[in-house]
This record gives structure tokens, sequence and C-alpha cells, in this order.
């Protein structure tokens, strides 16, 4: 009778940790919509967190692709999804859209949620326009581009400078604007 109670025990110890670990793994674990794919040369990695010749693919479930290439990347001891880039070279794909380049002395990539800071000399080449900054927040989750510090606006027409440039990925709105009201933003015709 002793064995008895002991393996109805049992079960109900076995049941209720798979009852337990199903409803964490329904309700709790974190969903992903975006799948990626990290290409580091095993050649290049070692015990230090530095990795030479980093290349990150991110791709969302509407088909847009963001592609992030660095010369070198260094992960971040206190958050592991963080990487800080030297020489960073990025290509944001949207579905029905023309490509959009991004370069810059520096960078910072979140790879939980593929947000991307470039900072110094950071240029973006989207079709005949050319943006450049000192600073880029990159947010593909919120479909949202902020350039600000030393910003330059080039196309065949114009040139603008000014203090911060949004933009939205998918729809291209574009809000340019001064951080001071009583500044302007410089536009010169080029014609």
């Amino acid at each position: 009778m002793n064995i008895k109670k002991i393996l109805i025990i049992f079960f109900i110890f076995i049941f209720t940790f798979l009852a337990s670990f199903l409803i964490f793994k329904k309700f709790f674990e974190k969903k992903e919509t975006i799948s990626s794919n990290v290409s580091l040369p095993e050649e290049n990695i070692s015990n230090s967190n530095i990795i030479e010749n980093v290349n990150y693919t991110s791709k969302d479930t509407q088909g847009n692709e963001f592609i992030i290439n660095a010369s070198k990347g260094e992960i971040d001891y206190s958050n592991s999804n963080i990487l800080y880039l030297t020489n960073v070279y990025a290509i944001i794909k949207l579905k029905n859209s023309e490509k959009i380049t991004i370069s810059s002395d520096y960078g910072k990539y979140n790879s939980d949620n593929y947000d991307t800071i470039f900072s110094k000399n950071v240029l973006i080449k989207y079709l005949n326009n050319k943006i450049t900054g000192e600073y880029l927040d990159l947010s593909l989750e919120g479909n949202l581009m902020i350039i600000s510090k030393k910003v330059t606006y080039n196309n065949l027409n114009n040139l603008l400078k000014a203090d911060v440039i949004e933009m939205n990925l998918k729809t291209k709105d574009t809000k340019i604007f001064m951080y001071e009201n009583e500044k302007k933003v410089k536009i010169t015709n080029q014609n």
C-alpha cells in the first residue's frame, strides 16, 4: 500500500511539473516575429568579447530585410544582446520600396529588438537623396529613423541644413526641424 501512495504522489508531481512548463511556454515565453541570422567567422572568435567581420541579417513577417555589417563588434559584458560596432554598413530592404543604405564610424546594435544607433560620420542614401549627420537612431519595430547633430540633406535640387530629420520607414513621411523655435531650417536651391 505504501508503494501505491508513492507512485500516486510521483505521478501528481510529474503532472504538475508538465502542466507548469506548458503554461509557462504558452503565456510567458517571448514570441519572435522577426527571424535573424548571425554570421560570424569561427577563426576570428576567441575568449574575448571582440568579433571581427560581423554580419547580421534579420527579416520580418512582411518580407522587409535589415542587413548590418561591421569590421569589428564588441559584445557588452553586462548585456550580451548589445554589440558595439566599428566601421558600420547597413542595408534596409523594404518590400515595395527602394533600399536604404547607412554607413557610420560606430554603431550600437541590439540583437533583441534590432534597434541600432549609428554615430559619427553617418551617411544615409535613398534614391537620389543623401543625408549626413553625427547620430542616427533606427527603430525597425517603430519604423522610425531619427538623424540629428549637424544634419544636411542633399538631393538633385536642394541642400538643406537642420538639427533633426525624422523619417517613417514605411510611409517615407519626413519631419525636418530645429531644436530651438527661433532658428530656421536652411534650404538652398542648387540649380
